[in-house]
């Protein structure tokens, strides 16, 4: 019995000195100061920051499918884009580049018209949009930083960088109206990257940029395609840009 005894005084005495000797938990990590954030930020004379750190209203997000090997992409240039956008509320295709064929050409370029004195369709092509110009809705525009060509990209659009606060009817089954305040979604491959066209006469008055007023990613306000400040080819997507911008992503 007492060398029964000796056996658990000694386990116990072994265990509270393991549980003496035991490292303290890790502390968490200090919390950056307010201040922190706001640290990069120069001001000038006079002017002095904020207490606190500033919010964010609303953000772009961005996932990447599949990593291209072309160029980077760059603003101030054509894209040629296959994308398919719909309503990040119910998943409702507003717009897609293969609903939109292409006219045929002849060999002097001039459209081919049918017996019904319409033009002839053919297959659709990769829509084109000038990037960087904010003639699309700002989160098309904006969408592609950091792409290369050859690229897939999921973009996370808030209805802020959207049509805003108002609201694109429906043009026809194929292309479903987007209610106000809408957040989207957009699938897109950067196909290709080229110049912009140059302008057919020089700007007046030394004026620079193009004009405003162009249409979204699904469609095109007025003559002009939607999406992504688009020709006005049918490939191009015809959406609406925000109220304040000259165009938007694309149209339907």
């Amino acid at each position: 019995m007492k060398s029964s005894a000796l056996v658990l005084c000694l386990a116990a005495a072994v265990a509270a000195h393991a549980q003496t000797a035991a490292k303290p938990a890790a502390k968490p990590a200090a919390t950056a100061h307010p201040a922190a954030a706001a640290s990069t930020v120069k001001y000038p004379p006079g002017v002095a920051p904020v207490p606190g750190v500033p919010k964010t209203a609303f953000s772009l997000r961005y996932q990447d499918i599949k990593v291209g090997t072309g160029a980077d992409a760059v603003p101030l240039k054509m894209y040629k884009v296959k994308y398919t956008g719909w309503r990040a509320a119910d998943g409702v295709v507003f717009d897609s580049w293969d609903k939109h064929p292409t006219p045929i050409a002849d060999k002097d370029g001039k459209a081919v018209t049918g017996d019904d004195g319409k033009p002839k369709m053919g297959p659709p092509e990769p829509a084109s949009f000038p990037v960087g110009l904010g003639r699309m809705i700002p989160g098309f525009d904006q969408g592609f930083t950091g792409m290369k060509v050859g690229g897939k990209r999921r973009i996370f659009i808030p209805w802020q960088l959207g049509y805003g606060a108002r609201e694109m009817p429906e043009r026809g089954a194929d292309h479903p109206g987007i209610p106000a305040k809408s957040d989207l979604v957009f699938d897109v491959e950067l196909v290709e990257m080229v110049d912009l066209p140059a302008p057919a006469h020089p700007p007046m008055g030394g004026a620079t940029g193009m004009p405003g007023g162009a249409p979204h990613p699904a469609t095109p306000p007025t003559g002009a395609p939607a999406g992504a400040g688009a020709t006005t080819q049918p490939s191009t997507p015809t959406t609406p840009p925000p109220a304040s911008s000259t165009t938007s992503p694309p149209q339907k």
